[in-house]
């Protein structure tokens, strides 16, 4: 038994067409899962696809807005369409507004929360009846280091990040009798084009980042290939409600 063997897996990446979502759905497609890039902006998922083609990848891309159920619907309706089962989830689409807490609206606030917790959400919900239906499945949800630290500029992400930990164990001991295991991964500072500019709008945060990460550098999205294979494969059948970092020490460095 191979253990890390996705062939005949079919998984889905919401925000899959960028950053960590593509690090992780290139991880996918090479243990052999035919892999949908989801998520809205169409140029960007074709080319997304076609990257993952050339590495002889099963894919295709299906246009999701998260935020709205029907979009939701959808794009979970297309994924059966096309390949009869949904195996594996992995809930990465997000974004950020990068505010004082005191000077977020509310438009500002309820986006960022919807976006990042609610749409992760309503995925599961409507994943949950179609791996029941296969015996099983896995679901990654993807939070964040403001899953564990305050940022002054990054209350609403955080909450929506240390949300999504929350809700991750939740649906791990809900589902457990299901055989679907429900982990999160926590990213540290990632090169990505949210953190790009982020460095753009907080003096001083690249220098910083690499003085405190041990490993020395920011990381890249392919650094979560491996942690996407482990959590989606047998080899993590007996792992649920976990939440591991994947930051180069980011996060257990005690002074920097």
């Amino acid at each position: 038994m191979n253990l890390f063997d996705l062939n005949d897996r079919v998984a889905v990446v919401t925000g899959g067409n960028g950053g960590i979502g593509l690090g992780m759905a290139r991880g996918l497609g090479q243990a052999g899962a035919a892999v949908v890039v989801a998520a809205r902006n169409h140029e960007k998922s074709a080319t997304a696809v076609e990257g993952l083609e050339a590495l002889g990848i099963r894919a295709i891309s299906l246009h999701v807005d998260v935020t709205d159920s029907n979009s939701c619907r959808t794009m979970v309706s297309d994924v059966m369409r096309c390949f009869g089962r949904l195996d594996v989830l992995v809930n990465n689409a997000g974004t950020n507004i990068r505010r004082q807490p005191q000077e977020y609206t509310i438009e500002e606030w309820q986006t960022v929360i919807d976006t990042n917790l609610t749409g992760a959400m309503l995925c599961c919900q409507l994943a949950y009846p179609l791996m029941v239906e296969i015996g099983g499945g896995k679901i990654i949800n993807i939070g964040s280091m403001m899953s564990i630290f305050g940022a002054p500029f990054a209350a609403a992400y955080a909450a929506s990040k240390g949300g999504m930990v929350q809700f991750t164990r939740a649906l791990a001991t809900a589902w457990a009798k299901d055989n679907i295991q429900v982990n999160a991964v926590l990213p540290g500072w990632i090169d990505t084009e949210l953190t790009r500019r982020a460095r753009a709008e907080v003096k001083g945060l690249h220098d910083r980042v690499v003085a405190r990460t041990p490993a020395g550098r920011w990381g890249k999205p392919e650094d979560h290939a491996g942690i996407a294979i482990f959590l989606a494969t047998a080899a993590s059948d007996f792992v649920t409600g976990a939440a591991i970092t994947v930051d180069g020490g980011y996060s257990v460095q005690g002074v920097g």
